[in-house]
């Protein structure tokens, strides 16, 4: 049996973050960083997905991202935020919170992924 993918969970709302992590975590390894420095400590070569809060309290969402496709991991990238889509971003899909639920987080893990959220 093969490992589950990993998710990192980057929110500086600590219940939030902890929220995806619980529901993710049935499914998934998931890690949390409450900054984006917490963030670039727990970033390494086996993280599949992030998902990424836009306003974080020691830098923005869009400087960590910047780092992640810099630095080349081989992961997928969520942004998720109260903060509506601007400008050009490299992430692989935006989604905008509030999240209509806890399917809406899997299913935005899952598509991310490659995998069928039915599952």
């Amino acid at each position: 049996m093969s490992e589950p993918p990993t998710v990192l969970i980057v929110d500086d709302n600590r219940a939030l973050a902890d929220g995806f992590a619980s529901v993710l975590s049935e499914r998934y390894e998931t890690l949390t960083a409450y900054t984006a420095e917490e963030a670039r400590e727990s970033l390494h070569e086996g993280i599949d997905a992030v998902l990424l809060d836009r306003r974080l309290p020691d830098a923005p969402g869009e400087e960590l991202l910047g780092e992640i496709r810099d630095a080349e991991f081989d992961c997928r990238v969520a942004v998720i935020s109260a903060t509506p889509p601007s400008g050009s971003l490299d992430c692989d899909t935006y989604v905008t919170k509030p999240l209509s639920g806890v399917e809406a987080v899997r299913e935005t893990v899952a598509n991310l992924l490659g995998e069928n959220a039915s599952c």
